[in-house]
């Protein structure tokens, strides 16, 4: 399965649009997506499956995987990619009336609030 880091780096290589909230990840995307493109050079596999996805949407889910295999690949460089992918997400912010949530790992139970009148009670 697809993690929201490999969509949006496996999205932004195929240059498809891709939604994130503000420019703090917008621009690590970017980032992630050049560097991901870089290790696919020399890579028939890599590189077949980026033309693939740049052709036809329909295989975007061909790259997704190449991206996961190269990050699982060398875990030590996927964690650099991980690291600026979850410090842009900390860095994001709301505008207007726009709100951001930030949640990694695990859980369970997740709540996001945001102008509760009146009572509460969450069990």
């Amino acid at each position: 399965m697809a993690d929201p880091m490999t969509i949006a780096i496996a999205t932004a290589m195929a240059g498809k649009a891709v939604e994130v909230a503000g420019e703090p990840v917008r621009a690590a995307v970017a980032e992630l997506a050049q560097r991901v493109r870089e290790r696919f050079r020399g890579r028939p596999a890599e590189e077949a499956a980026l033309a693939g996805a740049i052709a036809d949407d329909g295989r975007i889910g061909e790259l997704q995987a190449a991206v996961r295999r190269l990050l699982d690949e060398d875990p030590e460089w996927g964690a650099r990619l991980e690291a600026i992918w979850n410090q842009a997400q900390t860095a994001a912010t709301a505008s207007g009336d726009g709100v951001v949530n930030v949640h990694n790992g695990p859980a369970e139970k997740v709540v996001q609030l945001r102008d509760v009148q009146g009572d509460l009670n969450i069990n």
